[in-house]
């Protein structure tokens, strides 16, 4: 007869008592889809459907932008746009498209105090950049200006930044990289503008360069469009001296190559 001694109990009811509270859980409040709501099989996931529309991107994409394309074409693939304007950054990977259930998850985020979605959120993201935080030093969000944190009350890429960290371990660097001056929404501006309206919105205080001198960084933000403000951000950091920028994003805007 096994004899179980005084000092394992406690590990062992507590155990128990954890998996019986998921259970009464699961049937008093069912897990549901983090898009649409339905009742699903698994807390923290997305139904068949909203799973099949949210575009999650898979090799073959291209391995500077981290555009998705319609065929594996052997070899590294670099897109067309990227090799007419190459970018500041390294390299970019992001989760998924900006579809439909993309941005209604990043809506309810940033503007539903959606706050349970960001663990999620940051794994799919871990997931999509676990080649840039193989060697990566530091997680830098993209900061917003001290006047729209105040209205929304947090950073919604640097809330994705500490998920990230908490599955990888990499430092999140919040400070290091500032916004100096207010900003027009970058929403609904076209790519000429975009670059405009950031140029010269972000710093490195004089006091934080000893923190990205010669580190491989992580740029952390939501979505990527024309990726004008991974670019303004990432100039920045090179000139304050960082060896590599890379850009880690939930869902970026995707053209037709």
């Amino acid at each position: 007869m096994t004899i179980l001694e005084p000092k394992q109990s406690p590990n062992i009811f507590g155990r128990s008592f954890a998996r019986i509270g998921r259970i009464i859980a699961d049937v008093v409040l069912p897990p549901t889809c983090l898009a649409c709501r339905i009742p699903i099989g698994e807390p923290a996931g997305l139904c068949p459907k909203c799973w099949a529309q949210a575009g999650f991107i898979e090799r073959p994409y291209c391995e500077r932008l981290g555009t998705p394309f319609p065929a594996d074409y052997g070899g590294e693939l670099i897109s067309p746009a990227a090799l007419a304007s190459p970018p500041a950054y390294a390299r970019a990977r992001a989760a998924a498209r900006y579809s439909d259930v993309v941005r209604d998850l990043i809506h309810l985020m940033k503007y539903g105090d959606r706050m349970d979605l960001v663990q999620t959120l940051g794994r799919w993201m871990a997931r999509a950049g676990s080649e840039l935080l193989a060697d990566a030093d530091a997680l830098v969000p993209v900061p917003l200006h001290w006047q729209r944190l105040w209205q929304r009350r947090f950073n919604q890429s640097s809330a994705l930044a500490h998920a990230i960290s908490k599955g990888s371990r990499i430092p999140v660097a919040d400070h290091v990289l500032v916004r100096s001056r207010a900003t027009q929404p970058q929403f609904g501006l076209p790519r000429e503008r975009r670059a405009e309206n950031v140029q010269g919105a972000f710093k490195v205080p004089k006091e934080k360069r000893i923190e990205v001198r010669a580190k491989k960084l992580v740029l952390v933000d939501d979505v990527l469009t024309t990726g004008a403000t991974a670019d303004a951000c990432t100039k920045i950091l090179l000139r304050a001296g960082a060896l590599r920028v890379d850009v880690l994003v939930l869902a970026r805007v995707v053209e037709p190559v």
